[in-house]
């Protein structure tokens, strides 16, 4: 039966299926709907014995917190708003069936929430078969959100929670065992293994004795915990342990206990152990703390000197034709002693200050021969600068590219607003991983178009070479470096135009000089070949030796954008935004506003209703002149770049609004405010039967 009932006579039914926190964050945009359009679709709901006359609501939740929204703020008035509903009566189970078909058909559930749907309906009756028929699904859909269903809890909740993706899950859920999938999450949960690693530790169904964890845990330990050893006796390859995930659990209680003890001896944030030598996945994500090398002192120095001294005598006694062969043993010996001595004295470990120790932390390892060994780097979830400058917080020298301005003086530090170039269309922040990976694009662009302008190279080279003299110490007798530059960020990156523009310029250099074994004679080869081949071997060098960024915080670097002017670089003919590299990475909120900048109302209409991952392919193909739309809109699409694409000399950075205010606070009403636009705005419907997007980032 279709009726209206008053707000007032309304609450929110325990049964409806939907249980996600992020819905408490549409609800303003939900509420911004309602208030321009009204309720749309009839709210499902059933009758309640007390209090009598009221209804509960099993379908439609966020709109009637979006209406509950309006009461509060006074827009409407609770007791005298008629909401149109549709009466359903029935048992529980058929009505959160109905609330599970509702709205399976319209905002996508997330996986976790269809597991414990299907979980419920099958535990009715078990008929597999039948739910997949209701809910338009194979069987084998019905069963692999049943398996998942079965997860251990705390994996279960990262993925309600979206901490793991789905195909992690499913890694997980390969195993029915939950001891065996909390023993891997306990050693890998907490890191950034993907889909396969899991799987593969949860498939091993034996471990070596060699192995580095079997060889940490120990084979008496593991026989006490009731692990069991088959003893291979017509090989050397070691013992097989049938019970790796008693081995693993013990391996990372072990580890974990002495992560503490270490943690607590130093005075750092963290200390995570990890179940292998190396650090690089692990470490995705974080930032690097760079320390600077501590200066030689007095005595230091004076034993170098010392040493120097020591040499030339031994070498000058080595070359006498008369001395005998133990003592010329001897010499050997000690000039090699001294060149130890030397090396150790020039790479001495730099010292971590104690006031940034509370903001660091590193890696327990494990070594192949089971040794738990720290990791000799430091990182930091948040950029962290050591032995600053000044207040200005510029670098001492290009090197020092990720500490925090505050962390050499230990004061605190409030992190400034984002530069206008590191705001998305609609005024949400680019998240900081996003602004240092277009940095680094927007550089491969510099150095692209700086390869046909050697002379600008060779005056740009001179430059930095001459004015960063001052500040440059070398033991080798030259202050002339082409060190590659250090990356904000690790890992492999999106391919592009620009990047592929400068291997292809690499493979094409004259390289026959390289030929030649000895320095001298490369030198000399080097020294024939023509002014041309000179030249691109120098722009080539300079190019590559372009910074991303000129410090560890969100800004441009003056000088690359001044090269940019006058070389008058065209970004968007060496740069396209992709799904990989762009829209993927920014919310559906700022797509629709840049579409909406791009193409007008009716571009932003069309793709409203859209997925973010539909708009996301829709924008790639209009980016690169592939879609079929009108010629203005075609050239404006093609002729687009974001601001932090952009060399902005000082004068069009002035044209930029400013953000002012806390970086986060900003954030949060940019947030709001965008997406609440993009429901009033972009001609979205209700959500509740609309827009089937759920994955929108958050810049």
């Amino acid at each position: 039966m279709t009726t209206t009932v008053k707000l007032s006579k309304l609450t929110l039914s325990p049964i409806n299926v939907r249980r996600r926190p992020d819905d408490l964050l549409e609800i303003p945009q939900m509420a911004a709907d309602l208030e321009a359009r009204g309720v749309l679709q009839n709210l499902l709901v059933t009758p309640v014995k007390k209090p009598r006359g009221t209804f509960e609501v099993f379908d439609g939740g966020r709109r009637l917190r979006g209406l509950l929204l309006l009461a509060e703020r006074g827009v409407i008035d609770a007791e005298n708003y008629d909401v149109p509903v549709k009466v359903l009566v029935g048992d529980e189970a058929t009505l959160s069936e109905t609330s599970t078909a509702a709205n399976f058909h319209q905002l996508k559930m997330t996986p976790a929430e269809e597991c414990r749907a299907f979980q419920y309906f099958i535990g009715l009756n078990n008929d597999i078969d039948g739910v997949a028929k209701r809910f338009g699904l194979t069987r084998r859909f019905v069963e692999g959100r049943l398996r998942l269903a079965t997860l251990a809890e705390p994996i279960f909740e990262a993925l309600s929670e979206g901490t793991i993706t789905l195909d992690v899950a499913k890694a997980y859920a390969s195993t029915e065992n939950q001891e065996k999938q909390l023993l891997v999450w306990n050693s890998y949960g907490t890191g950034y293994a993907n889909a396969d690693t899991i799987r593969r530790v949860i498939a091993n169904e034996t471990m070596k004795s060699t192995d580095p964890v079997a060889i940490l845990v120990g084979e008496d330990r593991y026989a006490e915990a009731g692990g069991k050893i088959d003893r291979d006796l017509f090989s050397y390859s070691g013992d097989k342990w049938v019970n790796p995930e008693i081995a693993q659990r013990l391996a990372a209680d072990i580890m974990e206990a002495e992560a503490k003890r270490v943690g607590e001896e130093l005075g750092l944030a963290w200390i995570r152990p990890i179940a292998s030598n190396y650090t690089h996945s692990a470490a995705a994500g974080l930032y690097r703390v760079i320390l600077p090398q501590p200066d030689l002192t007095e005595e230091q120095l004076a034993r170098l000197e010392a040493i120097a001294q020591r040499q030339e005598v031994i070498a000058e006694e080595m070359d006498d034709e008369s001395i005998d062969e133990d003592a010329y043993k001897a010499l050997d010996q000690e000039y090699d002693v001294l060149a130890e001595e030397e090396h150790t004295l020039h790479n001495i470990p730099p010292v971590l200050p104690d006031e940034i120790k509370p903001l660091v932390g590193a890696f327990l390892k494990l070594t192949p021969r089971g040794e738990m060994v720290l990791d000799t780097e430091y990182y930091s979830e948040e950029p962290v600068r050591v032995g600053g400058s000044g207040d200005d917080g510029e670098d001492d020298h290009g090197d020092d590219a990720s500490g925090d301005g505050s962390a050499g003086s230990g004061s605190s530090h409030t992190p400034p607003a984002p530069p206008p170039e590191a705001i998305a269309p609609g005024g949400k922040p680019l998240s900081a991983r996003l602004y240092d990976e277009l940095a680094m694009q927007r550089r491969d662009v510099l150095a692209a178009t700086l390869l046909s302008h050697p002379a600008l190279a060779l005056d740009y080279a001179l430059f930095v070479m001459i004015d960063d003299r001052a500040s440059t110490f070398s033991a080798y007798g030259s202050t002339l470096r082409a060190r590659s530059p250090q990356d904000p960020v690790s890992g492999e990156q999106p391919a592009t135009r620009a990047r592929g523009y400068l291997a292809e310029t690499h493979d094409g250099l004259d390289a026959s000089w390289l030929e030649h074994k000895s320095e001298v004679d490369r030198f000399e080869a080097f020294r024939a070949l023509d002014d041309d081949s000179k030249a691109a071997w120098l722009a080539y060098i300079v190019a590559m030796s372009l910074e991303a960024k000129a410090t560890y915080r969100a800004e441009q670097c003056p000088l690359h954008n001044r090269l940019a002017t006058i070389m008058d670089v065209d970004v968007a003919s060496w740069w396209r935004p992709t799904s990989e590299n762009f829209f993927d990475r920014i919310s559906k909120g700022s797509i629709l506003t840049l579409l909406a900048d791009v193409g007008g109302a009716a571009l932003t209409a069309r793709h409203a209703t859209m997925k973010k991952s539909e708009i996301s392919e829709s924008c790639a193909k209009l980016f690169a002149g592939e879609a079929i739309v009108e010629p203005e809109v075609r050239d404006a699409a093609l002729a687009w770049v974001p601001d932090a694409m952009r060399f902005l000399d000082k004068a069009e950075a002035d044209d930029l609004e400013p953000v002012e205010g806390d970086p986060e606070d900003q954030a949060t009403t940019d947030i709001e405010d965008a997406e609440g636009a993009d429901a009033a705005d972009a001609g979205e419907i209700e959500a509740d039967a609309g827009t089937p997007d759920q994955d929108v980032l958050a810049a």
